[in-house]
């Protein structure tokens, strides 16, 4: 029966648009309202993006700073189709995502050039160069620190307004269904065993005459790809593109996800990207609630700081589950039973 879970979990998430669930502590209101939806939506699209992100860390033992390049460009080339060409939606998104690739494809083909912290090195650079080229804001297409809306008359209807927050939900969590699938096609390909060889001994994979940098191309691409359609479904939820999504934080709150979650497995970024989200989101409430307000000084000023509350949550889980929240389950399975008690009769004299 266990292996099922996923498919019930899966049920579970389509029909939580309906369901009128109070779930105090973890949402403000019932699982179906406009805000508990808004949030749900945010938590599944970040953890399909950690998912992604694991396909270069996880999978293939690529430690990438520029990942959220390729999340902005989705979203941020879209946007730019939108407003400066006034195309379709539909041939905006087409375009958005081709750019990221391609974007993807160009950035990688230099990167993996070098290997171990100078490819980490490489990609922070880019990261840092594109993050100061949106701040920059040449021409007005990016709207500098304060991002840029889209255009509501030019997104699909159906996308647009409160009253269409479960049409959002939805789009999140095919989103994630399709990360999900994706990465656990790729992983269990031909490719993706030398992905693993890769990780394991790079040397090793040469002696056998293949040529690992063509098959780290494929996953910084498929990564990228994956991060560049998040984008897209980002522009619709937040109805703009946002500068925040171009920084190597950005990327930084990524590595915290698939660290949180498990690195290398198939479930553990997904939940470590959807708890982190959820954390962030709820922690910053706490931070602002009247109760830490109330509290002396010595306990306020640090309480009142949502990185710091994240900063103790992560480094609680990393000391207490090495391996992720992933390795929760075999962990308890794994615990050694109680001894039993000692009687008389197993005494020895």
């Amino acid at each position: 029966m266990l292996r099922w879970w996923p498919a019930a979990a899966l049920a579970l998430l389509i029909v939580a648009p309906y369901s009128a669930l109070p779930l105090p502590g973890l949402l403000d209101g019932p699982v179906g309202s406009p805000g508990s939806l808004q949030l749900l939506a945010t938590c599944l699209l970040f953890g399909a993006l950690a998912t992604g992100y694991d396909l270069l860390l996880g999978r293939t033992g690529l430690l990438s700073f520029g990942h959220a390049l390729y999340f902005a460009a989705g979203s941020y080339a879209t946007n730019m189709f939108l407003l400066e060409a006034g195309l379709p939606f539909a041939l905006s998104a087409v375009l958005g995502l081709c750019f990221g690739i391609a974007l993807a494809v160009v950035l990688g083909s230099v990167s993996l050039r070098v290997t171990g912290i100078g490819f980490s090195m490489v990609t922070l650079a880019f990261a840092q160069a594109g993050s100061l080229l949106v701040a920059r804001d040449p021409g007005g297409i990016t709207g500098g620190e304060e991002g840029r809306a889209a255009p509501a008359d030019l997104l699909p209807s159906a996308l647009v307004g409160i009253e269409h927050t479960a049409n959002l939900y939805w789009v999140s969590l095919a989103y994630l269904v399709l990360t999900l699938g994706v990465v656990h096609w790729a992983v269990r390909s031909p490719t993706g065993r030398v992905w693993e060889g890769i990780k394991e001994n790079e040397r090793r994979v040469e002696v056998l005459g293949l040529r690992p940098y063509g098959f780290k191309l494929t996953a910084f691409v498929l990564a990228g790809a994956l991060a560049a359609l998040g984008g897209l479904v980002h522009l619709l939820l937040t109805g703009g593109s946002t500068p925040q999504t171009t920084t190597s934080d950005f990327t930084l709150s990524l590595l915290v996800m698939v660290v949180l979650g498990g690195s290398g497995t198939r479930w553990g970024p997904m939940a470590g990207g959807i708890l982190y989200t959820w954390a962030d989101h709820r922690l910053g409430d706490l931070a602002g609630s009247g109760a830490v307000a109330d509290l002396p000084a010595v306990l306020r000023v640090p309480l009142s700081q949502p990185l710091f509350l994240l900063g103790v949550v992560f480094v609680a889980v990393v000391h207490l589950l090495p391996g992720g929240l992933a390795r929760l389950p075999s962990r308890l399975s794994s615990r050694p039973a109680p001894p039993r008690g000692t009687t008389k009769e197993n005494r020895r004299p």
